[in-house]
């Protein structure tokens, strides 16, 4: 919208007075400055209008974006114009995800560069490093604790070395995703180091009370996000004999973003992590970003605003930068953070689809997909251009809460189901081979959540310990019909590391005392890298599960069907055991997935194939390059099998495609 006011009042600024018009690079810098500067002065006057500095930070805030763009290179702003050209370029079948701790998994960035052909050779194409900024040692909530965000922690390397491996994953046409914490800094920040001096600048970056009056009434809605090892959400400071609000841990301050000094510098912050050539910013804990008395702090419309501003000020300075909302709340919540009305798709461009993830942990211990079914047809369709994280495991425990009447319209209580599903997985209900473990688990309520690595959940762990073949090959169906899952259901699939080999929980954080308290660290492992080499050693569960893994990424690589372009429709059946989804491209190309999550074989009548549009007797299996096992009327499936089925006209533009060779060669494929 033109704002003929507005803009003239920046004419004469003089971070946009320096830049030549003559000059093409400035040209695509003011194109767009004017371009959002509407949207970005709206949003700014929705959070600051009426604040004392508003006016001063906003003229700031013009001349930081101007610094930021002046500050990156050639080759970023070459992939800018490339991107803001191809909207769509993150919802490509070509991106596949790995999160990982670069010190648990290779010790150093420096170390990490050299396993990144090893992410090659698996067909990984997007890396997720957690946390390395500078943290305080000791407890630090895994690197999520800040205490300078423009430095590496020295346990990783440094700044040049994090933009070295940026680039050099960009060489190879992978992207990097980081962590941005926006919700909190460390105790040891600088920032907290001036407000702990009684410095008022910087105790107005936070929430500083000089009793509990205020944060009494503030408790009575806000909920306990660690109620077992972190109780309460503020921290008394002996120093200042001041309160500070803490919603995580004790040293982790909560910033104000009632003050527009403290969004200007999370910007800054933001611009430096963009120009050193990260792709993807994950945004931590933005549900938490605005505190509002009454409420509980969470998921309210002035973080959305937040967002909107981070997102129109990148779209000047730095337009080639993706947002993930790390947002695990409800699916009519999470949705919101793609942006709704007018600001619907502006917000972030990925969210964690969690809801899916927990209701596949439900199917797989129940053998049903009932709840699977109705709690993802339950997700409002996200905008265009936008794509979930689909996953299985990350760094975080599991939550498993799911709406109470869909539980009920099963015919089960709420809570007595919850109570089973942790009990199964961790492993006290008869017969479970699951070795999870309950976390963050509420005296006061009762509630807990699992943590466990993905091995241990789905009985791997268990069957390696006892050496029994029929359990191992039991869990490597499971760990095939999850991933190929997680591969093809629409989105942007991210592995979780070392679960390419089938790696169980690392129980040696009950010997580090900043670790033993947070059981998480059970399924954050160091990787083993002995057992990484027995993926080239035929037999072994790292070979099985890693040709596995790699075999699945090739086949959606070869599948365009598989771009996320909200093409993806649950299709019912009337086998309660089998997950069925179709997938489908605009040219076309179509794929019938069908995963069995039950304990025996069982079998789908061809009716739901004719109603996808495929003809029973002529669909083929992508995965195996077959015709899949029939029985009369019917296709039988294995226990926990899953098929990507597709009709021949997609089965043979399919085999055209450049993965096709390793499939062949190494796979067998078709044979």
């Amino acid at each position: 919208m033109y704002d003929p006011v507005l803009y003239h009042s920046l004419e004469n600024h003089p971070s946009i007075r320096s830049l030549s018009q003559d000059d093409a690079v400035n040209r695509q810098f003011l194109h767009r400055f004017y371009a959002n500067l509407y949207h970005i002065r709206r949003s700014y006057d929705q959070l600051y209008a009426g604040h004392p500095d508003a006016d001063r930070e906003f003229d700031l805030l013009i001349g930081d974006l101007a610094a930021a763009f002046g500050a990156r290179s050639q080759d970023l702003r070459k992939l800018d114009l490339e991107r803001v050209a191809s909207p769509d370029w993150l919802l490509s079948e070509k991106w596949v995800g790995m999160m990982l701790y670069v010190d648990r998994f290779a010790g150093n960035l420096p170390a990490f560069q050299d396993k990144i052909a090893y992410l090659e050779e698996l067909g990984i194409t997007l890396v997720h490093l957690m946390p390395l900024l500078q943290s305080p040692e000791g407890s630090n909530d895994g690197g999520y604790a800040v205490s300078d965000y423009r430095s590496v922690d020295a346990r990783f390397g440094d700044i040049d070395d994090l933009r070295q491996t940026a680039q050099m994953l960009r060489s190879k046409g992978m992207l990097m995703a980081l962590d941005m914490v926006m919700n909190h800094t460390s105790d040891e920040h600088a920032w907290a180091q001036e407000a702990r001096k009684g410095h008022p600048q910087y105790k107005d970056y936070y929430y500083f009370y000089p009793n509990r009056d205020i944060p009494d009434q503030f408790e009575q809605n806000l909920p306990e996000v660690f109620p077992h090892s972190a109780p309460g959400n503020f921290t008394f400071i002996k120093e200042l004999q001041q309160w500070v609000m803490t919603v995580f841990h004790n040293y982790q301050w909560d910033l104000n973003y009632r003050n527009p000094r403290v969004f200007r510098e999370m910007l800054k912050v933001m611009l430096f992590l963009a120009n050193l050539g990260i792709d993807i910013l994950r945004l931590d804990a933005v549900a938490f970003t605005w505190k509002e008395m009454g409420t509980v702090s969470q998921n309210l419309p002035q973080a959305h605003i937040i967002l909107q501003l981070f997102k129109a000020c990148a779209q000047v300075a730095a337009p080639g930068v993706a947002f993930i909302a790390e947002a695990i709340v409800a699916p009519h919540e999470v949705i919101k953070y793609f942006g709704e009305g007018e600001k619907r798709g502006h917000e972030c461009e990925v969210a964690y689809h969690a809801t899916f993830m927990a209701a596949l942990w439900e199917a797989l211990a129940t053998g049903e997909v009932h709840l699977l079914n109705v709690s993802i047809q339950d997700v409002p369709q996200k905008p265009d251009r936008t794509t979930w994280i689909t996953y299985l495991r990350c760094h975080d425990d599991i939550g498993l809460g799911f709406e109470d009447a869909h539980i009920r319209a099963l015919g089960k209580d709420p809570y007595r189901h919850k109570d089973f599903l942790i009990d199964f997985y961790s492993g006290r209900f008869q017969g479970s081979t699951a070795l999870g473990a309950p976390f963050a688990h509420n005296p006061k309520t009762g509630d807990a959540r699992i943590s466990g690595s993905l091995a241990a959940l789905i009985g791997l762990e268990h069957a390696e310990q006892l050496g029994d073949q029929a359990a191992i090959e039991r869990a490597i169906d499971k760990f095939v019909m999850l991933h190929g899952i997680m591969l093809s259901y629409g989105g942007l699939p991210m592995v979780y590391y070392g679960d390419e080999t089938g790696t169980g929980n690392d129980y040696t954080y009950l010997e580090n005392p900043d670790q033993s308290y947070d059981n998480r660290w059970m399924h954050r492992p160091i990787i083993d890298w002995e057992r990484a080499a027995k993926r080239q050693e035929e037999g072994t569960v790292a070979q099985r599960t890693f040709d596995a893994l790699q075999k699945l990424i090739l086949l959606r690589k070869a599948s365009p069907e598989m771009a996320d372009q909200n093409s993806v429709s649950v299709e019912m059946s009337d086998n309660p055991h089998i997950f069925a989804y179709l997938r489908w491209h605009p040219e076309g190309a179509r794929t019938l997935i069908l995963a069995n999550f039950h304990h025996q074989a069982q079998h789908i009548h061809y009716e739901l194939l004719y109603r996808c549009g495929f003809d029973p007797v002529q669909v083929m299996d992508k995965l195996t390059g077959q015709s899949p096992q029939t029985y009369f009327d019917s296709i039988q499936m294995r226990p926990y099998q899953i098929y990507w089925l597709t009709d021949k006209e997609t089965f043979e533009a399919f085999q055209d495609a450049g993965e096709m060779k390793i499939l062949k060669e190494k796979f067998a494929w078709g044979r």
